[in-house]
């Protein structure tokens, strides 16, 4: 409530003049009650049990001028005389006081136990409009509130005492210790002297003279003109805000101010927020942690909308034994549901070359359920440091077949896995014949790079070159500061030019690839370097100055830097598709096929020998290569021909001869020794009839996709279902189809964020720690299996907030310049 203005103070509330001599009486007994019971409160909080504001607000009965009955109750401010109604005593003291309406008022009372007792409950005022003067309360915002801060800063100590110019001589002196006219400090409140007092426990004047020595100063303004206002502190003016930050403590002791209350909510509506709530928390957490909880923000937040603050232990003990006991059972009930399965493990090999795992943290491997309706369940984590052995991710791969399984082991039809193809996988399979282990389809085409850095020439002669100029030009002072300022010219930022460490592993080209695009990307202030003085200079005592000149000259350096970038950037690509979209066993040979187009056609445009490139390519393959990819691409519907006589037929003839070996080999190797004839006359029934047209076009439909606006097939879930529902003559090579068709060629899938890998880091030896972390992890996993949502919380900042509009489209445009012009 706002304090009244200087013409509407006098002004009392009124009764209705309607109803009997016997309402009034009752009216005015009730008046009397509450004007006694303000009384009562303020002696209790004079004793010191009660609010801090009944040492300045007075309560005062207001009789009726014609029977003399009371009539109302107002409260009455003792520092300035303003009148307020008493209906909310807390909210005028609020508004009137703590705001700085009050022009007497200092926010660092004295406390309310030294004060006088209130004047005996006889004092009351006659709303008369012949006797009732308003009192004066000269109201200015701007200027109150500043001189109400000013003045109760200055007297937020026990020992700084304000006083009236007409009582300066009773004045404490300030304390001798030095000069106290070094440090006095100019301030914008009233005009009264303020100095350090001794050390005194309790204040000489008491409050209520002070507002009356101020409200006196305050009415007679010719006394106080021409004076200085100064605050003498020791420390100067920095001492303000010590001063203030003392004030606010004594202030929230005193008065703490509790938050505005929020909406009030059901019930249902507050446990059914919170355990969204919680949901959040636990999806995300690693982006989100329990601490934040705490946060004062946060808490407001929550009060602010009608929500009760959200225990911190009750999140991490109760909530997140409920919600893992709650994933875990749809888990569960998904594979119990599905007849076989694949078994995916990512993370035993970092799929970056700059990968973190290099700092010999904690890392993560993932153990994932594929199912044949196309959906992936999480299984558990397992965490890893420095060397696994093969054989202890052979131990940790059939534990987890068996802890699903049981006895029915034949229900896992293979593993998925980004390493160990050549020990743990193999020998897994080798033991259990129905099994078909896979190596990582991601991870081969990603150690193509590594591949070409160390066994194609160009790029041993592009990573020599550029190790050569990054080196020059970070060393030179004078290089590099012109290197610098042309870049601030160029592109608004400056740096240095990212060189491999000494020590790095030649068989990485991760880093000479970071080095190769900060070269790409700083071509122009490069060029312009070369053009300035300070090159000039240093060319004429360096050989090395020239010789790198004259490389930068010639046309030959960028379009081999320009080779190498296109070829890794390629890869990278295919790379990011085959996570994005986690091809079936299927598309492994078309993919490469695709690939070894793709390489042939960058050969020819840069004029690289193709032998080297495709001998590169194929050492690749045949390492990566499973005889499952052959069978799995001629059962498949998808790639069905369409030939002469309008029959879709198998692929056979874009296989090699030891390929089309491999389909019989594995197709007899997944039936019974007595049943494999018969699953050979079947291939050859499947190989020279095929599928009908109908089927085989509804399996083929696509689509187009409305996020990437490629063509996508429309269901792929078809190809499988063909198997199922219309080839039911195809009795063994039936079986064979569907536990081969719906095989993942990846083991990409959960991304756990970073922030968790260093929490987990940090209490692996815990095992509470890691308990937690266990449920937290497959919580998040599940969540995100779920809703399809792969990425982690920080590829999405990369790509959506820190994402630049154009990409790397614009890196090579600004490259090539007119050499001619150099």
């Amino acid at each position: 409530m706002a304090a009244p203005n200087a013409g509407a103070l006098a002004v009392v509330e009124s009764t209705s003049g309607g109803g009997g001599a016997s309402s009034e009486e009752m009216a005015a007994k009730a008046v009397q009650k509450r004007y006694e019971g303000l009384v009562m409160v303020r002696t209790k909080a004079i004793k010191g049990k009660g609010a801090w504001y009944w040492a300045h607000l007075e309560p005062i009965l207001v009789n009726n001028s014609d029977t003399g009955l009371p009539k109302s109750v107002k409260l009455r401010c003792s520092l300035c005389d303003a009148v307020f109604s008493a209906s909310n005593p807390s909210r005028t003291a609020s508004e009137h006081l703590k705001r700085g309406t009050c022009p007497n008022f200092s926010s660092s009372p004295n406390p309310i136990s030294s004060l006088p007792s209130s004047s005996p409950p006889a004092t009351t005022a006659t709303a008369s409009p012949s006797s009732s003067h308003p009192p004066h309360n000269h109201r200015k915002r701007g200027s109150s509130s500043t001189r109400s801060r000013a003045s109760s800063a200055a007297a937020a100590a026990g020992n700084i005492t304000s006083f009236s110019p007409h009582h300066s001589n009773n004045a404490p002196q300030p304390l001798a210790i030095v000069d106290p006219s070094r440090f006095m400090v100019d301030l914008a409140y009233p005009p009264s002297v303020v100095s350090i007092a001794t050390n005194s426990a309790a204040p000489s004047p008491s409050a209520v003279s002070i507002a009356a020595a101020y409200s006196h100063q305050h009415h007679h303004p010719h006394h106080q003109q021409n004076q200085q206002q100064q605050l003498v502190l020791s420390g100067g003016k920095e001492d303000l805000g010590a001063l203030a930050m003392l004030e606010d403590s004594v202030k929230r002791l005193k008065s703490p101010k509790a938050s505005p209350p929020g909406p009030t909510l059901a019930k249902a509506h507050v446990d059914s927020a919170l355990d969204f709530l919680a949901d959040w928390v636990f999806e995300c957490y690693g982006s989100v942690s329990f601490s934040s909880l705490d946060h004062p923000k946060f808490k407001a937040f929550l009060n602010q909308v009608g929500l009760p603050p959200l225990s911190k232990r009750e999140l991490a003990t109760t909530r997140l034994d409920a919600k893992y006991h709650e994933a875990k059972a749809e888990s569960d009930a998904k594979i119990h549901d599905a007849m076989f399965f694949q078994i995916s493990s990512d993370g035993w090999k970092p799929k970056e070359y700059s990968s973190h795992a290099a700092a010999g943290e904690e890392n993560l491997v993932h153990l994932s359920v594929n199912l044949p309706n196309g959906t992936t369940v999480f299984r558990r984590a397992v965490f890893t440091s420095g060397y696994v052995p093969s054989k202890y991710a052979e131990e940790i791969l059939w534990d987890t077949i068996t802890e699903i399984c049981g006895g029915s082991v034949q229900q896992c039809v293979g593993i998925v896995s980004d390493k160990f193809k050549a020990k743990a996988l193999r020998n897994l399979e080798n033991q259990h014949p129905w099994m078909v282990n896979l190596c990582c389809q991601y991870q081969g085409f990603a150690s193509l790079i590594n591949d070409f850095g160390k066994d194609l020439p160009l790029f041993k002669i592009v990573a020599d070159n550029c190790v050569k100029l990054a080196s020059f030009v970070n060393s030179k002072p004078q290089i590099r500061r012109s290197f610098q300022k042309y870049q601030l010219q160029e592109y608004g930022h400056a740096g240095l030019l990212r060189v491999p460490f000494r020590n790095f592993q030649t068989s990485d080209f991760g880093p000479i690839y970071t080095m190769v695009e900060d070269i790409l990307t700083s071509a122009r202030a490069l060029h312009l370097v070369l053009l300035d003085e300070s090159y000039k200079i240093v060319s004429t005592e360096e050989p090395i100055a020239r010789e790198i000149e004259e490389m930068m000259r010639k046309p030959q350096f960028w379009n081999e830097l320009e080779a190498v970038h296109s070829l890794v950037k390629l890869i990278k690509l295919t790379c990011q598709e085959i996570e994005s979209e986690k091809p079936r066993i299927a598309q492994c040979l078309p993919q490469w096929e695709e690939l070894r187009v793709k390489i042939k056609e960058w050969c020819s445009k840069f004029h690289v020998a193709e032998g080297h490139a495709d001998k590169v390519l194929d050492k690749r393959f045949k390492k990566n290569y499973h005889p499952a990819w052959s069978a799995a691409f001629i059962l498949d519907p998808l790639y069905l021909i369409r030939d002469a006589s309008g029959k879709y037929l198998p692929p056979f003839k874009y296989l090699t001869p030891e390929q089309e070996k491999d389909v019989d080999r594995l197709i007899t190797r997944l039936v019974s020794r007595e049943e494999a004839h018969i699953a050979l006359m079947e291939l050859m029934k499947w190989r020279t009839e095929g599928l009908d047209p109908v089927y085989a076009q509804a399996v083929q439909l696509k689509q187009r996709d409305p996020i990437t606006g490629k063509m996508k097939i429309a269901n792929p879930q078809s190809s499988r279902l063909v198997w199922e529902t219309y080839l039911t003559e195809f009795k063994l090579l039936g079986k064979v189809a569907v536990r081969l068709i719906f095989l993942h060629a990846t083991s990409c899938g959960f991304k756990c964020n970073w922030s968790l890998m260093r929490w987990i880091s940090a209490h692996s030896h815990s095992r509470a720690g890691m308990e937690r972390a266990q449920k937290l992890i497959f919580i998040s996993a599940h969540s995100k299996m779920e809703k399809r949502e792969f990425s982690s919380d920080e590829d999405k900042d990369n790509a959506e907030v820190f994402g630049l509009a154009n990409g790397e489209d614009d890196v090579l445009n600004e490259v090539f310049v007119d050499t001619s012009s150099v």
